[in-house]
C-alpha cells in the first residue's frame, strides 16, 4: 500500500526526497561496446544490433517518402487534427521564446554585439516498440523548426517487421523532420555522433530513452550536445482541503503507469484528502490496463505527506524539485512566486499535467531527477547558439590599454600584455 507520511513526525527530509533511479550495473561497458564499434564500422553495426535487439531485419536504414505517405493517409482523419491542433499550439508557445541578435555603440569607438545563429544540424530520438509517442515527436521537432535548425533527423526503434509506428511517421511529417530512421538504441546514439554511410553527424541530440539510450547520451557528450540525461518521470502535487481526491487520484496514476519507476507524491494540507486519495487510488488501479506497473510505481516510489500548512508543502516541493507540478489549492495563483524548483507548474483543478503531455503549448520534456533546481524544460534556447561581437577603435582601444595590462600583469601573463603593448 501506498505510505502516508506526518511531515511533523520526520526527523528528517532523506525519505521524503528519496526518489528511484535507474541502475547502471553493466549498462556502461556494454553501451561503450556498441558505440566503439558502430564508429568503427558503421551501418554494418546498426544492422547486426537492431536484429539484436530488436529482431528485425534492416536494409535500407531510411524510412522513404512513400513510407512517410502510406503511413499519413493511414492513420484516422480525426487524429491527424488533433496532432496539428497541437502542433500550431506547440509552435504559437515556442515562438514567444525567440531572442534577438543586438548590436550596441554606446561609446565612440566602440562596437558590441550578440549573433544568434540556429545550431545546424540536429537528431531527435523517439522510443519506439511497445511505447508510441507521436506527442514527443511535436515537442522535439517544433522548438528546433522555430529556431531555424536546417536539418532535423528523426530516429526510432522498428518493431519486428523493420517499421516505424505510423502514428509517429504521421507526426514527424506534420512536424517537418527532413530525414527518418528506422534504427534506435545506443547504436544509433553512436550513429547521430559520428556519422555512418547512410546517417549524418550532428551536432546535437534530443530526445528520451531508455537507460542505453541514456547512457550513450551521457558518454557522447562532448563529441556532440545533448539535451539532458532523462530519469524516470515523475509528478507532485500540492492539494488543500479544496482539492478534488478523484482528479489527484487519477493524475497520479497518469505518471504511474509510465514506468515501474515513475514517481508521484501527493503533499496536502487535509488528512482527509489524504486517506481519500489513498483509497482512490486503488479503485482506480482496477481499471487501467497498466496496472501492474502503475501499482509497482505507486507502491514502491509513491507517497502521500500530510503538511501543517502550504507554506510547508512548498518547501517539501522545492526540496524534491519535480519535472511536473501540480497546485491544486484554493487560490494557486497566490503561490507561484514561492515555487522555486519545478520543470513545468499546472495551476488549478482543471489543468491535469496530460493536458501539457499533448495539446497545451509548453514542452513536455522536462528536467527530471531534482536537476530542475538548475535545468529547464527544452525549449528554443536549446537550438540556437550564441557569438559575441568585439570591435574598438585605437582611440578606443588606447583609453583602457593601460587597465588591459594591468589585468594581464596580475595573472602573470606576459604575451596578454605585450599584445596591447605592440599596439602602441
Amino acid at each position: 500500500m501506498i505510505k502516508i507520511i506526518n511531515y511533523k513526525e520526520c526527523k528528517s527530509l532523506d525519505y521524503i526526497l528519496l526518489r528511484s533511479q535507474f541502475s547502471h550495473d553493466d549498462v556502461n561497458e556494454k553501451v561503450k561496446t556498441i558505440l566503439e564499434e558502430v564508429k568503427k564500422n558503421g551501418d554494418s553495426a546498426l544492422k547486426k544490433y537492431s536484429k539484436m535487439f530488436d529482431n528485425a531485419e534492416i536494409d535500407n536504414l531510411e524510412v522513404s517518402e512513400k513510407e512517410i505517405k502510406e503511413a499519413y493517409n493511414k492513420i484516422d482523419d480525426k487524429f491527424k487534427e488533433t496532432l496539428k491542433l497541437a502542433y500550431n499550439n506547440i509552435e504559437k508557445f515556442h515562438k514567444k521564446q525567440l531572442r534577438n541578435s543586438f548590436i550596441t555603440n554606446e561609446e565612440d569607438g566602440i562596437v558590441m554585439g550578440q549573433i544568434i545563429n540556429p545550431i545546424e544540424k540536429v537528431g531527435v530520438y523517439i522510443p519506439g516498440g511497445t511505447a508510441v509517442y507521436p506527442s514527443t515527436v511535436l515537442m522535439n521537432v517544433i522548438p528546433a523548426k522555430v529556431a531555424g535548425v536546417s536539418e532535423i533527423i528523426l530516429v526510432s526503434p522498428p518493431n519486428k517487421e523493420g517499421k516505424i509506428n505510423d502514428n509517429i511517421l504521421a507526426a514527424a511529417k506534420i512536424a517537418g523532420v527532413n530525414k527518418i530512421f528506422k534504427i534506435g538504441g545506443a547504436q544509433v546514439i553512436a550513429a547521430l555522433s559520428y556519422g555512418t554511410e547512410s546517417i549524418p553527424k550532428v551536432y546535437k541530440i534530443v530526445g528520451p530513452g531508455n537507460i542505453y539510450v541514456a547512457m550513450a547520451k551521457r558518454l557522447v557528450y562532448g563529441e556532440v550536445s545533448i539535451d539532458m540525461v532523462a530519469g524516470p518521470s515523475e509528478v507532485l502535487i500540492i492539494a488543500d482541503e479544496t482539492a478534488n481526491h478523484i482528479h489527484i487520484a487519477s493524475d497520479m496514476l497518469a505518471q504511474a503507469e509510465h514506468d515501474k519507476l515513475a514517481s508521484s507524491i501527493l503533499i496536502t494540507t487535509s488528512k482527509s484528502i489524504a486517506e481519500k486519495t489513498k483509497d482512490e487510488l486503488y479503485k482506480q488501479l482496477e481499471k487501467l490496463s497498466r496496472k501492474d506497473i502503475a501499482i509497482e510505481s505507486i507502491e514502491n516510489n509513491g507517497r502521500i505527506i500530510i503538511t501543517e500548512t502550504i507554506d510547508e508543502a512548498i518547501y517539501i516541493s522545492n526540496e524534491i524539485a519535480p519535472e511536473h507540478l501540480e497546485i491544486s489549492i484554493k487560490d494557486p495563483f497566490s503561490v507561484l512566486s514561492k515555487i522555486k524548483n519545478a520543470g513545468s507548474i499546472f495551476l488549478g483543478d482543471y489543468t491535469p499535467e496530460a493536458l501539457g503531455d499533448y495539446l497545451s503549448g509548453a514542452n513536455h520534456v522536462i528536467p527530471t531527477s531534482g536537476t530542475a533546481k538548475f535545468a529547464s524544460p527544452l525549449s528554443v534556447d536549446d537550438f540556437i547558439k550564441k557569438s559575441y561581437i568585439t570591435y574598438y577603435t585605437k582611440d578606443a582601444l588606447s583609453k583602457v590599454k593601460n587597465n588591459v595590462i594591468n589585468f594581464a600583469e596580475n595573472e602573470s601573463l606576459e604575451a596578454h600584455a605585450n599584445s596591447v603593448k605592440v599596439r602602441f
